[in-house]
């Protein structure tokens, strides 16, 4: 005699490992490497009504013919079930011998996403509409475009991880990010000349600031990166041959340790050659400098630290560390104010960063070979120098097709004064008779 088939309320036949618990919910007991799983649901059909009070979700059978499918993809079903931020913290692990303010990023990041409910999210159930909405969400809710690029800077991969590990057979963060949130940054702009002119000279009058004009003329005739610049000491400024050696960078980390990093890119390890008017600068700045070790017995003597086994940067602070951007960072934005306050006419915003656009800027100005100012400012790719850090407009549209115009009226001149006369093309001709 047959064995009865098992069957639901509804005299629905059950399929092997499928049952229904005592509360009423269906299970389907399936195994992965000989060990036991069970996936639940309210609904055996998909056409099934989701009881009263209860979640809805995708009915036991949807379930599973995902898993079916799972298992002729050979990713494991069960994995599917980990938690986006289980992954992101699995993908972290991952990231060794990063440098120090990165992984102050990748912990930013990890932070931001912990307070969000797409981080309880298993990673088998997020779609690409998914993510999309949980960046846009996270704009609507405030959060800046570097923020949202930063956090789909880690996902991306992240989930890149779980395709790789044949936990997942799609990424869901593989798309444009510019076709789904507003780029509502600021452009940091560079300033105009005159406005670099006016400012150099506000600096170089002022009582309290004239001690920092070595420093802003500096940022705005070489371009350096501020963390660059903090990186120097003394034996990188060479008079001799009139060249800045860069090749390290200074930087503080959240928890106040200094850092002696390389250049941000290979391409930022260069040589600068000095102008006359740089190379006093510094000339100053190291003079200065020397004045400030004890002249005489009796003086404290406060001992300059080493960082990473440097010693002699051109700025110290009263403990003896060198100084870091965050410094002049306050330091320009003290002056911009201070200008602000004593002059109608308004001085945009200027930082160490905005003096190096408004260089590269000026050297564009000047007809500069691109793949020269590409050197000067360290840039591993040229498109970033021309489309990042120079900020021509209107005005230097016009100039240059007025130069062009002179140009080409010079040129028709020439050929003018060149062109034979009347006289010239009859010369030497002779009378047919």
């Amino acid at each position: 005699m047959s064995k009865s088939k098992r069957r639901d309320s509804k005299h629905r036949v059950l399929r092997n490992g499928e049952s229904i618990r005592a509360d009423g919910k269906y299970q389907f007991k399936y195994y992965v490497g000989g060990k036991i799983k069970f996936v639940y649901s309210w609904r055996l059909e998909p056409t099934d009504p989701v009881p009263k009070g209860k979640r809805p979700g995708p009915s036991l059978r949807e379930m599973e013919k995902q898993i079916g499918k799972d298992f002729d993809s050979m990713i494991d079903p069960s994995q599917k079930g980990m938690l986006v931020i289980e992954l992101v913290d699995r993908y972290l692990k991952t990231k060794t011998g990063v440098r120090p303010n990165t992984t102050t990023n990748y912990n930013f990041v990890r932070n931001v996403l912990a307070q969000e409910d797409f981080s309880c999210k298993k990673i088998g159930e997020v779609k690409t509409s998914d993510a999309k909405l949980f960046l846009i969400g996270l704009q609507d809710a405030g959060k800046g475009h570097s923020t949202i690029k930063c956090m789909r800077g880690v996902l991306r991969p992240a989930f890149q991880m779980a395709v790789d590990d044949d936990l997942l057979t799609k990424n869901p963060f593989a798309f444009q990010l510019a076709g789904v949130i507003i780029d509502d940054s600021v452009t940091r702009e560079a300033i105009s000349k005159m406005q670099m002119k006016k400012f150099l000279k506000f600096v170089h009058d002022d009582n309290c600031y004239c001690k920092y004009y070595e420093v802003v003329y500096i940022l705005f005739h070489t371009g350096m990166r501020i963390s660059e610049f903090c990186g120097l000491t003394l034996n990188d400024i060479d008079f001799e041959n009139h060249l800045i050696n860069i090749d390290r960078q200074l930087i503080r980390t959240p928890d106040m340790a200094l850092h002696v990093q390389a250049t941000k890119t290979s391409a930022g390890k260069r040589k600068l050659p000095m102008t006359k008017e740089v190379e006093d600068c510094f000339r100053v700045i190291v003079e200065d400098r020397e004045v400030l070790k004890p002249s005489s017995e009796g003086d404290v003597v406060q001992m300059e630290k080493a960082v990473d086994g440097y010693r002699g940067f051109l700025f110290l602070d009263d403990a003896g560390l060198p100084l870091v951007a965050m410094h002049w960072e306050h330091r320009f934005n003290s002056m911009v104010n201070r200008y602000n306050a004593i002059y109608k006419e308004q001085m945009p915003s200027i930082t160490p960063h905005v003096c190096r656009h408004t260089y590269c800027s000026n050297m564009a100005r000047k007809g500069m070979n691109p793949k020269t100012l590409q050197y000067l400012m360290g840039h591993s790719d040229i498109s970033v120098t021309m489309n990042t850090y120079t900020h021509l407009g209107l005005e230097d549209a016009a100039e240059e097709m007025k130069r062009l115009g002179e140009i080409e009226n010079a040129r028709m001149e020439q050929e003018k004064m060149d062109r034979p006369g009347d006289d010239d093309e009859t010369e030497g001709t002779t009378a047919v008779v």
